[in-house]
């Protein structure tokens, strides 16, 4: 049985995580908009679920994370929800790293990042991209890089629209942070803004038209701190969206 096709007993929570939620609602509805195009059946449950809690458990705050993580637990077994899928790569490290962690065997529930639902939906062929052209160079956003070893879907999908991937120099494993994550925003903004502003030189340096990161927050960081208007950041889903609908009529 193809993995789009096998049968959960449960429900397939979209999350889309707050910082999409409420500063990218462009990102969630292009997410949305992909999951059903290749038949993904979800459920959402925006009124309801709280915080995945990372903020809070980055912050030390552990006694309050777990009540955070069994709250939404509880949330989530009265929904039937048995996978999550979600386009946060920090929200996407906790449910597959911290809640199991935290709620040992109460948490039942697999997740999946949404570059990996879509990358299996090209080798499905439920995801038809048309090619596009240009220089593409990827930023691995560190929570699903470095913490959960996403690197070859993000890139596979850029290739597979039709454009020539070109390396940074620090690349996978040891990517150059985009300094928008860890409260750093927050605490040292001019600290932040200069780590983006190294990453999106370094990005440059390849020569490359666009750089692309499938994270919200890098992808929000990374275009706030950007000052070549003929460069361009956008995230995952903006460039496959692009590709799926690209020489379609109206």
């Amino acid at each position: 049985m193809n993995f789009l096709n096998k049968i959960f007993n449960g429900n397939t929570l979209y999350y889309p995580g707050c910082l999409t939620k409420f500063a990218a609602l462009d990102l969630e509805k292009k997410n949305k908009n992909l999951l059903n195009k290749i038949g993904i059946e979800f459920i959402t449950l925006s009124d309801l679920e709280l915080c995945c809690g990372s903020p809070i458990l980055r912050a030390g705050y552990l006694d309050e994370f777990k009540k955070i993580a069994q709250q939404n637990n509880q949330i989530f077994i009265n929904h039937g929800v048995s996978r999550i899928i979600t386009n946060c790569p920090a929200c996407f490290k906790m449910f597959g790293k911290d809640y199991p962690a935290a709620l040992g065997d109460q948490w039942k529930i697999s997740v999946k990042h949404t570059s990996q639902i879509f990358y299996q939906a090209l080798l499905e062929k439920r995801l038809k991209l048309n090619l596009r052209y240009g220089k593409v160079t990827y930023h691995d956003p560190c929570h699903l890089g470095r913490q959960m070893h996403i690197y070859d879907e993000p890139r596979a999908l850029i290739e597979a629209c039709g454009y020539e991937l070109i390396e940074m120099k620090f690349n996978r494993k040891e990517s150059y942070c985009c300094g928008g994550g860890g409260g750093a925003q927050t605490n040292n903004p001019e600290l932040a803004s200069e780590i983006a502003k190294e990453r999106i030189n370094q990005a440059q340096e390849t020569q490359a038209e666009i750089l692309c990161t499938a994270c919200p927050m890098c992808y929000l960081h990374l275009q706030r701190n950007m000052q070549n208007k003929k460069f361009k950041v956008i995230e995952l889903i903006e460039l496959i969206e692009d590709s799926a609908n690209y020489g379609k009529s109206e």
